[in-house]
Formats: C-alpha cells, structure tokens, sequence
C-alpha cells in the first residue's frame, strides 16, 4: 500500500495570502502546503481522501489521474470545495465516481454540489459535469470499499463531528481534537498514521503538535506523519523537535506501507 500526501496545509494555504512571515517567504519547498488530501493506493485500486480546492494541481502533480472512489472527512470548504475537479475522472471512468463520509457530509455536498449528484440533470452536448454518488458510512463498520477495508471513526472538531478513517494498515485523522477512546481502539495496530497538528500552542478545534505526539504515543504506529500545518511552523524546525517515529508530512510526500 502507498500513501501519497497531495496536500499538508490548513484551510489558509501556505504560503497565506498577504503574508510576509518566515515561512511565507521559505524557499524550502515542504514549506509550501495546499489544502489537505491524501491518496492511497494498493495495486490497481486508488481511495481519495478529501476534495480541497487546489484538487487538480494536487492531481497533475501527482500524476493521479484517476481514482475509484473518494473518503469526506466533514463539508468544511478547504475539504470538499474542488470537488467539481473530478469531472475529469468521472468522464474517464464513464461511470458515477462513489463518495462516501458521515451522513450530514452527504448532505451538505448534495447541497452545495446539486448537478453533480442529480442524475436528472444531463450535460448539454459537447460540455461535462461530475457524475457521482454518495453513500453515508456508519462509525466503526467496516466497509468495502474499491478493494480497500474501510472502517471510519469519529472524533471532534468543534460543534462538529469528523470523520477519521482506517484503511488497512494505515489511519488517516484529520480535523481533530482529540481521538476518544474509541476512535484510538480502531486505530491500534496501524503501522502509519496521520494526524492533523496546528499550533504549538492550545486550539479549540485542533490538536496541537504536543497533543498530536501524546496522541500518536497512545495509538503506537511504527510511524506518524503530522499534517494540516500552519505557517507559523516551518518543516525544518518542526522535523528537528519530533521524536522518534514522528515526522512532518509535506505535499508530494509518498510513504509505502508494508
């Protein structure tokens, strides 16, 4: 299985917009974050995880140019706001692209992103739309999904609820803060995880890089990759104060899970 990183930032990007700090300005290139998501992949079969809106610069970076099907975390727009992106894959597949996350998820795609799940809505002639499906998935049941065992788990972001996701031997959480005690039980056993870590210092709806290592030390992974970076943190520096076992993750960075 492999996991590529498509993007590491928080919902501001980084650089941010009209900013001129150290890291704005670092011409390290892990420096440089887009809005998050992953890809995994086992032989043939490709899971997405999360629609951000920089979604087709990921995608040709990558040199993904297809995929299966796609895991939502939550409807925040720097998760689900370039989902219209997949037209290209829809059009290739020649089938609907299957979505799948929590039920108030689907809701709110289904909202926002009505012509791409209506199938009564056809494109005129010599134009396209995103054809896709959604299906709402339960906490803790695994499912199939494309060849892959998916088991989602929750934790809290906020007034909200998001989804974190086990595939295999990889557990994928961001948004979160804090991982109850149920969701570490689903994630025991991984051998790589990933978790979001915004600040170093205390936030009301993100863990922290402090709470990120307790966490990661709690689940046990051979290896955690920390992700949804801000950019009061640069790469270097964060990398030089982890401990063992943990690591930044920044875009374009592919991990092969055993």
């Amino acid at each position: 299985m492999k996991l590529t990183f498509l993007g590491t930032g928080t919902s501001f990007g980084v650089p941010q917009v009209g900013c001129r700090c150290e890291v704005c300005l670092s011409t390290d290139p892990r420096d440089k974050r887009n809005r998050v998501a992953a890809v995994v992949e086992e032989g043939a079969a490709r899971l997405l995880i999360d629609t951000p809106p920089e979604l087709r610069l990921q995608l040709i970076a990558n040199d993904v140019d297809r995929v299966d099907a796609v895991l939502l975390t939550h409807d925040h727009a720097d998760h689900t706001h370039g989902l219209d992106d997949v037209r290209g894959i829809g059009a290739q597949a020649g089938v609907p692209l299957p979505f799948y996350g929590p039920a108030e998820t689907m809701d709110s795609v289904r909202a926002k992103f009505a012509y791409a799940f209506d199938r009564s809505v056809t494109a005129l002639p010599g134009t396209s739309k995103p054809e896709a499906t959604l299906t709402a998935l339960e906490p803790e049941v695994v499912t199939e999904i494309a060849g892959f065992t998916v088991t989602p788990v929750v934790v809290p972001h906020g007034r909200m609820r998001v989804f974190g996701y086990r595939i295999g031997d990889v557990g994928y959480v961001t948004d979160a803060k804090e991982l109850p005690d149920a969701a570490v039980a689903t994630l025991a056993g991984v051998k790589v995880l990933v978790l979001n870590a915004l600040f170093r210092k205390v936030h009301p709806t993100h863990l922290s890089i402090s709470e990120a290592v307790e966490t990661a030390r709690r689940i046990g992974a051979e290896r955690t990759f920390l992700t949804h970076l801000t950019h009061r943190i640069s790469h270097a520096a964060l990398e030089a104060e982890l401990p063992d076992g943990i690591r930044p993750a920044f875009d374009g960075l592919q991990v092969t899970v055993d």
